[in-house]
């Protein structure tokens, strides 16, 4: 039995089955999601070959210390925006000894949203060492704060295998 629904399962075990084959490392930045990624990953056995570490970065303090997110880029665009979403992947990929990294920051609810901002709202960057770099806004809609973050468990799942294959 997973903690995790199928479908999750699912895309962890064919990570972690294409990371070991490819011999590669992955590193996680997380903030709304407070470490799932992390932990649908590691929810597979054989995954300490693949899994290099993760960051749960859930407050801005965190996000400069251990990621390298710059406070201006937090003050100027706040800690749910693309500019920090790729500065917390930058962060992980290079304070990590992973090929790929995944990093999500968002509002899972049910307060915290504004107009500009809404519950529901995600930003997740993926970056390779080779240089390629992927960024996704996702409005998942104020669904309920479990609901948001494991859809967002599945979107960082679906964006690191897709760096996989560039």
């Amino acid at each position: 039995m997973s903690l995790f629904p199928e479908d999750i399962q699912s895309a962890a075990q064919t990570i972690i089955r294409d990371f070991t084959s490819a011999g590669l490392l992955i590193s996680t930045a997380e903030s709304c999601t407070g470490g799932l990624i992390s932990g649908a990953l590691t929810e597979i056995s054989g995954s300490s070959a693949v899994v290099d570490r993760g960051f749960v970065t859930y407050t801005n303090t965190a996000k400069i210390e251990l990621l390298g997110v710059q406070e201006a880029t937090l003050l100027g665009f706040g800690a749910v925006s693309e500019e920090t979403a790729r500065q917390m992947v930058h962060g992980a990929l290079f304070r990590s000894r992973a090929d790929i990294a995944i990093a999500v920051t968002g509002i899972a609810g049910p307060g915290g949203g504004s107009a500009e901002k809404p519950v529901g709202l995600v930003h997740l960057a993926a970056k390779s060492r080779s240089g390629a770099l992927l960024h996704r806004k996702m409005l998942y809609g104020d669904i309920g704060r479990s609901e948001v973050r494991l859809a967002t468990v599945r979107t960082a799942l679906e964006m690191v295998r897709s760096l996989l294959t560039h």
